[in-house]
């Protein structure tokens, strides 16, 4: 566990189930900030507090939230599956073809939200932000509910070391074991 510069608590890599699960927060923080976002186009339009709403949502979702869906299916759903976790074959195929619809509703989303950014758009395509929206958080509800702590229970010091190792490695920062 590391400290911001903010003083709070951060998970580091080697607690990595941690730092999925902080990143589930991160990403129900941007859905809220696409939801403000809804809210706030039709009377403001595409103004500096819209641009630089839709500057944040798009760093995330085009860089964190890639790096999330890789640590999970290049590197946890593998494990899990090879530790033989009960359930865990349909629970990865079920969890990788909603990252696969997310991914989907994410590129289009993603041009609106880059004619916003760049004051160009004043509008948002209401019902596919909301479909992204709801569909990311009832994946990482589900998420939490059962992949979490099935990879919690059946994973081992040494399984959780090399999905730290390679979760850190995936964003180029050094990886202590502690």
């Amino acid at each position: 566990m590391t400290v911001s510069l903010l003083g709070a608590a951060a998970p580091g890599f080697d607690a990595p189930l941690d730092v999925l699960e902080a990143c589930h927060g991160r990403i129900a923080r941007q859905c809220d900030t696409l939801e403000k976002l809804l809210d706030h186009l039709p009377a403001h339009g595409a103004d500096a507090q819209a641009q630089q709403a839709a500057r944040a949502v798009l760093a995330y979702f085009d860089t964190a939230a890639v790096h999330h869906h890789d640590d999970e299916e290049r590197n946890l759903f593998p494990l899990l599956e090879a530790a033989n976790a009960p359930g865990a074959c349909d629970l990865v195929e079920t969890l990788t073809l909603e990252h696969d619809q997310q991914a989907l509703l994410w590129r289009r989303l993603r041009i609106e939200l880059q004619g916003i950014a760049a004051g160009a758009s004043p509008a948002l395509d209401a019902a596919l932000a909301r479909r992204f929206v709801a569909l990311n958080r009832t994946h990482l509800e589900f998420e939490n509910a059962h992949l979490l702590p099935l990879a919690r229970r059946t994973l081992d010091a040494a399984a959780l070391v090399r999905l730290g190792r390679a979760m850190a490695a995936r964003r180029g920062v050094p990886f202590d074991p502690a």
